[in-house]
C-alpha cells in the first residue's frame, strides 16, 4: 500500500511535467549563481542578464514545472529573448529535491519568511537588486503549472516584493497545503477545493499578517481540458485574487483574444488591469505559454527610462488636444474601498507625462495603489504615471486604480483633470 501510494503521487508530479514550450532566440549567457543568501531548501540560481540591460531593469523570476529546471524554462520559453529586447533581468529558481517539484503545500513556504523554496527565491531577487539598479516597482513572477503554483505563493508571501504575477495552469494559494509532508494534494488537483472568495482572500492575507500595502496583480492562463490541475481551480484563482484586490467578481471587460480563448478582465478596462484570467477552450494542462502576452500584461515590453524618473515629474506635454475622458467605478464594503480608473486622451496629441488630479471626498484615504503614484493619501490627490504608462496616444487609454479606508462616505471625486486640463466623466 505503501508503494501504491508513492506511485499514485509520482503519477501526479511526472503530469505536472507535461508542459511543451517553444525554444528562445538568446544573446548573453545563462550563469549559475551560489552563495546568494539564505537558502533552506537547497535551490540553485541561475541568472540572465541581457546585454543590452535597461538603466533600470525589472526584473522577472521564472519556475519552472515538476521534473523541470532553471535552465530548461531557459531554453524553453520566451523570457530571455524578450528580455533581450526589452531589458530586463531574469532569474531561473531550480529545485533540487527529487520530485523536482517548487514546495507549494508546507506550512513553511505558506508564510512569509517561513522557510523552503520561497525564502530561498527571495534571496535570489535580493542578490539581484543588491548587484543591478532595479525598479523595485518591477519586480515579476511567472511559472508553469508547479511554477504557477509557485507564483501564487511568491505574491501571497511577499507582496511587497512582487508588483504582478502570471501563473499558467496552477491553483490557488493555499490550496495545495498539506500537514502530514506530501507534496501531492489530490483533492486540490482534482478541482474540488472549493472556498468562498473570502476564505481564499484570507488565506493570502494569513501569510503576511498586518500587512496593509499594495497586492499585486495577477494573470492567470487554464486550459478547461486540464487532466492534471482540473479546471475549476481556474475559477477558484479568480475568486481569490480579486478578493484580494478588493474588486468585484463580475469582469469589467471580455473579449476573445484568439480562437477558443475567453478573456475576462476585473476591476479595470485595460491591459494592465488588477486581474487579468484567460479561459483556453479545450486545451489540456499541456498549455501553450505565451511569454509575450506575460510580459505585456507586467509592462515590460517598453524601454524604461535611462535614467530614474524624479519622484514628482512634471508633464511633459500640456494637456491634450481636444479633452479627456475618465471613468471612476467603486467598489466598497464596511470601512474600505477600491477603486477603477480608466484615463483616456479624446484629443488629437499623444501625452508623453501625465498627472491627474482629483479632490478625494472627505472621510476617504488612500492606503495603496496601483499604476500610478497618489500623493498626498487624502484631500486633493495627484495620481503621476509610473515608468511604463507614461504615454497616452490619441483615443488611448490607461488604468489606475487604489484601496482606501473611509469613515461613511464612499462616493466619487466631483471632478478630474488631467495635466490640468478638466476632463470629461464617463
Amino acid at each position: 500500500m505503501r508503494l501504491l501510494g508513492a506511485a499514485v503521487v509520482a503519477a501526479g508530479l511526472t503530469a505536472l511535467a507535461a508542459v511543451t514550450l517553444p525554444a528562445p532566440a538568446s544573446a548573453a549567457a545563462l550563469t549559475e549563481v551560489t552563495n546568494f543568501g539564505a537558502n533552506p531548501s537547497n535551490l540553485r540560481m541561475y541568472l540572465y542578464v541581457p546585454d543590452t540591460a535597461a538603466a533600470r531593469p525589472g526584473l522577472l523570476v521564472v519556475n519552472h514545472y515538476c521534473t523541470g529546471t532553471g535552465p530548461a524554462m531557459y531554453s524553453g520559453t520566451q523570457f530571455a529573448a524578450l528580455a533581450d529586447r526589452y531589458g530586463y533581468v531574469v532569474v531561473y529558481p531550480s529545485v533540487t529535491r527529487s520530485s523536482q517539484c517548487f514546495d507549494v503545500s508546507s506550512p513553511q513556504a505558506l508564510r512569509r519568511d517561513g522557510g523552503s523554496d520561497p525564502v530561498g527565491i527571495k534571496s535570489m531577487v535580493d542578490y539581484v537588486r543588491q548587484r543591478y539598479p532595479v525598479d523595485p516597482d518591477r519586480i515579476f513572477a511567472t511559472g508553469v503549472s508547479s511554477g504557477a503554483m509557485m507564483t501564487n505563493v511568491l505574491l501571497g508571501d511577499y507582496p511587497d516584493v512582487f508588483s504582478a504575477g502570471a501563473a499558467f495552469a496552477g491553483v490557488p494559494f493555499g490550496c495545495f497545503a498539506t500537514t502530514n509532508g506530501s507534496e501531492w494534494n489530490s483533492e486540490c488537483a482534482n478541482g474540488q477545493v472549493i472556498k468562498t472568495a473570502q476564505a481564499w482572500g484570507d488565506l493570502v492575507r494569513n501569510a503576511y499578517p498586518g500587512y496593509t500595502g499594495h497586492r499585486p496583480r495577477m494573470q492567470l492562463w487554464h486550459g478547461t481540458n486540464d487532466e492534471t490541475l482540473r479546471y475549476p481551480n481556474f475559477g477558484e484563482e479568480i475568486k481569490q485574487w480579486t478578493n484580494v484586490n478588493g474588486l468585484s467578481q463580475t469582469p469589467a471587460y471580455t473579449d476573445s483574444p484568439q480562437s477558443g480563448y475567453t478573456r475576462t478582465r476585473y476591476g479595470g478596462t485595460g491591459g494592465t488591469a488588477p486581474v487579468e484570467a484567460i479561459s483556453m477552450q479545450g486545451v489540456s494542462h499541456n498549455l501553450p505559454v505565451d511569454a509575450a502576452q506575460a510580459i505585456r500584461f507586467f509592462g515590460l515590453d517598453s524601454t524604461p527610462p535611462t535614467t530614474p524618473p524624479p519622484s514628482s515629474p512634471p508633464p511633459t506635454t500640456p494637456p491634450p488636444s481636444g479633452g479627456c475622458r475618465v471613468a471612476y467605478v467603486v467598489n466598497a464594503w464596511n470601512t474600505g474601498l477600491t477603486t477603477a480608473v480608466t484615463i483616456t486622451n479624446t484629443g488629437t496629441t499623444t501625452v508623453n507625462g501625465w498627472s491627474l488630479a482629483f479632490t478625494l471626498p472627505s472621510g476617504q484615504t488612500i492606503t495603496n495603489g496601483w499604476n500610478a503614484t497618489y500623493t498626498p493619501s487624502s484631500g486633493v490627490v495627484t495620481a503621476r504615471n509610473v515608468s511604463y504608462n507614461a504615454t497616452i496616444p490619441p483615443n488611448g487609454s490607461v488604468d489606475i486604480g487604489y484601496q482606501a479606508t473611509h469613515t461613511g462616505n464612499t462616493g466619487k471625486p466631483g471632478s478630474f483633470t488631467l495635466n490640468g486640463m478638466p476632463c470629461a466623466i464617463a
